[in-house]
């Protein structure tokens, strides 16, 4: 018998792969990375899944999620939680594209880390019901660490999974889960999967206006606004000024052909990527908010480069600071 699997690089979804496979079920674990996790690359709660997987010797598939992804944040047909988290049409994406994947693996069901009362927006039962139904997925989905809570599901009826093995956790409290991760020997168990950027109240106001604006979401639009400070500066425009070196390296390496980036000469100081189009006006408003930021000489004079496209020609400007 196989299964699929939902395994975040969290604590529970771990767990449940650990309960299903002490029962001798053969697992395939799915990862689904997205563009908003909340450090570049991998994080722990969206990818740090690769490593977890490669120490516990779980056989691990990585899913990226793109386009289809960000419409579904632009216009979530359940609604956003908090922020701007679409938590209830992420997980029926994610289910949908494992359901997708059970033929081909010769996988007979799927299994996630779901708790019953866990997450506010997503785990309670009647969104519970809702994921199982519109992934196409009802009586094959299976939540170990809840099932005594939950209903039987096929897998359980048809005796493929032992349900007394199975448990009965509720509620936002992971005793049980850190008692378990010590019975395994796991000396620092993964923390639990909640670090996505769209539960950031700050990125999410960035992308509500974005959005607002732009009427669409784009993965370079996702990723620009995660790196400095946001100055909107048009309707169809906005500035990103760095905040440090890691903000710098990261604009730098957004730059898109049409975009402007702004650095300075003569001095330290933030890098400035300019988003959409900027006009003779708007690039002397970046220079300028880019001289405020700046280390700048004690005459509080800016020399600035400024170059259109990563190959476009250098321009000169100049900022003074205030």
């Amino acid at each position: 018998m196989k299964c699929l699997a939902l395994m975040s690089g969290g604590l529970d979804s771990f767990l449940a792969i650990k309960v299903i496979q002490e029962q001798g079920i053969e697992v395939l674990a799915l990862n689904f990375q997205t563009p908003f996790c909340s450090a570049a690359g991998r994080s722990a709660s969206c990818g740090d899944a690769v490593a977890l997987a490669g120490a516990q010797q779980i056989d691990l598939r990585v899913q990226f999620l793109g386009a289809e992804f960000l419409d579904l944040v632009a216009h979530p047909p359940h609604g956003w939680g908090r922020n701007m988290n679409p938590c209830i049409d992420c997980r029926i994406l994610m289910l949908r594209r494992a359901k997708a994947l059970l033929e081909p693996s010769g996988a007979s069901f799927v299994i996630t880390g779901e708790v019953v009362g866990q997450r506010p927006m997503s785990q309670h039962l009647a969104a519970m019901r809702t994921v199982e139904a519109e992934s196409g997925l009802e009586g094959l989905l299976v939540r170990p660490l809840s099932a005594k809570l939950l209903p039987p599901t096929i897998p359980e009826t048809k005796g493929w999974v032992d349900r007394e093995r199975l448990l009965d956790l509720r509620g936002r409290s992971r005793k049980v889960q850190l008692a378990m991760a010590k019975a395994l020997g796991l000396e620092y168990p993964p923390t639990p999967a909640g670090g996505c950027l769209l539960t950031d109240p700050a990125y999410a106001a960035r992308l509500r206006d974005v959005l607002g604006h732009a009427g669409g979401l784009t993965a370079h639009l996702a990723q620009a606004v995660r790196f400095g400070r946001y100055v909107r500066l048009l309707p169809a425009s906005f500035l990103m000024v760095g905040r440090n070196e890691r903000d710098n390296a990261a604009l730098e390496g957004l730059q898109a052909a049409d975009e402007w980036i702004l650095r300075p000469v003569n001095c330290v100081g933030p890098v400035v990527l300019g988003v959409g189009p900027l006009d003779e006006g708007s690039r002397a408003h970046a220079a300028g908010l880019l001289a405020r930021y700046a280390d700048a000489p004690a005459d509080g004079r800016v020399e600035i480069e400024a170059r259109l496209g990563p190959a476009g020609e250098a321009v000169r400007l100049e900022g003074r600071k205030p």
